[in-house]
């Protein structure tokens, strides 16, 4: 069991606790808030894909990553706003962010989506994806940060951990890659790679409504830890 204060200077009456229960299967927060007058922090959550862009594809069940991409924003956001975070969506339906008249629908996504962001002015940005490889053996949640950004590396870590310590096969370690939406921010910002679709097990737990609920917990949890000591 673990308790985490979290404190911020324009709202330092609140007083969050986290109580975590060591179980993936089960999962259990309790907060307590003196007062609320504004919300703690702001976070972006970057549902990954839309539109006709439909991402990886499960082996299985066809679930497009687009879909479990949103669903699992969807969860997480309701998740944080439930504790007292305002959180922007970038995407909240299926539809692509691009505009049906550009020529370069991949690069319209991307503007719109760093447009969100800067409109925001968040604390955070999370965006979420699904992974998938040639061979149906690798499996694992993975967080990336940005490699233009090595400051973002120990958020991007405190995520990691808590996967590692309630996710089965979450990897150890996060990695610095060169995606265009943590690459292209000022903002604090890690891509989380929840699962492979191309593994036929972790598909099956992907596409479950309580996995994914337990899944964003975690990730809830992490979030809290990096907030934790900034």
């Amino acid at each position: 069991m673990k308790f985490l204060t979290i404190k911020k200077a324009h709202c330092a009456s609140i007083l969050v606790i986290l109580v975590a229960i060591c179980s993936v299967a089960c999962i259990c927060y309790a907060v307590k808030a003196t007062s609320s007058p504004k919300a703690l922090y702001t976070i972006v959550i970057d549902a990954g894909h839309g539109g006709r862009d439909g991402g990886a594809v499960g082996r299985t069940t066809e679930v497009t990553e687009s879909y479990l991409n949103l669903q699992f924003a969807l969860k997480l956001k309701s998740i944080c706003e439930e504790y007292g975070f305002n959180v922007v969506l970038t995407r909240k339906d299926m539809n692509g962010l691009y505009s049906a008249f550009a020529t370069n629908k991949k690069r319209s996504e991307m503007e719109k989506r760093m447009e969100i962001i800067e409109e925001a002015n968040p604390d955070l940005v999370v965006s979420i994806h699904m992974n998938s490889f040639s061979t149906s053996e690798a499996r694992g949640a993975q967080v990336f940060y940005a490699e233009t950004h090595s400051e973002y590396e120990e958020f991007a870590q405190k995520v990691q951990d808590a996967l590692n310590a309630k996710i089965d096969y979450a990897k150890k370690t996060a990695k610095s890659s060169d995606f265009y939406v943590i690459n292209t921010t000022p903002i604090p910002s890690i891509l989380v790679e929840c699962g492979f679709l191309s593994n036929p097990e972790e598909e099956a737990l992907l596409v479950s409504e309580e996995y994914q609920k337990d899944f964003c917990y975690v990730l809830f949890y992490g979030i809290l830890s990096y907030f934790s000591v900034r």
